[in-house]
């Protein structure tokens, strides 16, 4: 070979420096090369050698998942020993059986919801349509035999339900405003004031004289520990309260009777600040919830009320403020107490 020609091997060997070396040395090199590379096997033949993968039995299972309110998604896995006790028992047609479970104990179907879907005996997975939504489905795989033969189950799967068609009914009521530009902002926390009982007690106060009617043999008992006898009210029903005293007597008799009515407002004023900040509204200290946020529920009469507030940072020079100003009239005023109604005739 010529020196041109053992480069060329040499370089195909990968031997390094071919190019500088002599023809002698170059040879020596080639030889040493072709050598290594006999000793070592190649990667197809470490292969060759090699035992394939073992791979896991494959378990007869089937997976039934909902994907919208009128299509599911199934597939499955057939280990092959089922797949041959199926064949020698004459098993001609892999299918699918869709059932109703929808409240019923584990393994019960409604008898009269059963459907069945013919499937590719090569096939591993399969959309099936929803017969209705919002309800929950089992599916069965398994395989029928030859001329009615019967069914051969094979594994069953998870119940799943299926979403409703139309948006649910139940309807949140619970509001927060909102802007486009900007987060919606939190509602402040209601703080309870130091007696947290008083707004209840006035409330019980000023409702301690009203008394609901009852309907029924209730309406009796409260009329009679109201002041009415029992004889004023007759088994007939002719008595004060019916259309007459005698039969033939129409009108209602005169009576004598009390009428009160009481009416108030109240002014809530609630804001947040820093949680380590000092409120104060009109020189009075507010107490902070965690978040920082206050709620004070105060007497709203007639008249103008000024709430100056101000909150001083915990460093004492950073300041804020705002000042709240209402008024309200009351143009007509015909209530009175319960304790202050007189008798009147109607």
């Amino acid at each position: 070979m010529t020196l041109r020609q053992l480069r060329q091997v040499a370089s195909d060997l990968g031997v390094a420096l071919y190019s500088r070396k002599s023809k002698e040395d170059l040879v020596a090199a080639i030889e040493e090369r072709q050598d290594v590379q006999d000793k070592t096997p190649s990667l197809s033949a470490i292969e060759a050698e090699m035992a394939p993968a073992s791979r896991p039995a494959a378990e007869t299972n089937v997976v039934f998942l909902p994907r919208d309110p009128q299509w599911a998604y199934v597939f499955w896995e057939i280990a092959e020993s089922d797949r041959q006790l199926a064949l020698d028992a004459a098993a001609t047609q892999l299918c699918l059986r869709v059932a109703d479970v929808t409240g019923l104990p584990g393994g019960s179907a409604h008898p009269h919801t059963l459907q069945e879907v013919m499937v590719d005996s090569h096939a591993n997975e399969w959309y099936l349509p929803v017969p209705l939504s919002d309800r929950d489905y089992r599916v069965e795989l398994g395989y029928r035999r030859n001329n009615g033969g019967g069914w051969i189950s094979l594994a069953f799967s998870s119940v799943a339900r299926v979403p409703a068609l139309h948006p649910s009914e139940q309807i949140l009521d619970q509001f927060v405003p909102f802007s486009l530009e900007t987060a919606p902002a939190p509602l402040p926390t209601p703080v309870e004031p130091a007696d947290a009982g008083l707004h209840e007690r006035l409330y019980q106060s000023a409702t301690s004289q009203w008394r609901r009617i009852s309907r029924g043999s209730e309406a009796f008992h409260e009329l009679e520990a109201a002041g009415f006898e029992s004889g004023e009210l007759n088994a007939s029903g002719a008595g004060l309260w019916a259309s007459g005293r005698d039969s033939g007597i129409g009108g209602v008799a005169p009576r004598q009777r009390s009428f009160w009515l009481v009416a108030d407002a109240e002014l809530i004023v609630y804001g947040a600040t820093d949680p380590a900040a000092r409120l104060t509204i009109g020189g009075e200290s507010v107490p902070l919830s965690a978040d920082g946020t206050f709620r004070v529920q105060v007497p709203f009469r007639d008249g103008q009320q000024l709430y100056p507030i101000e909150a001083t940072a915990a460093d004492g020079v950073q300041k804020r403020n705002i000042t709240l100003e209402f008024s309200r009239t009351t143009p007509e005023d015909n209530s009175n107490p319960a304790d202050k109604a007189v008798n009147e005739w109607f």
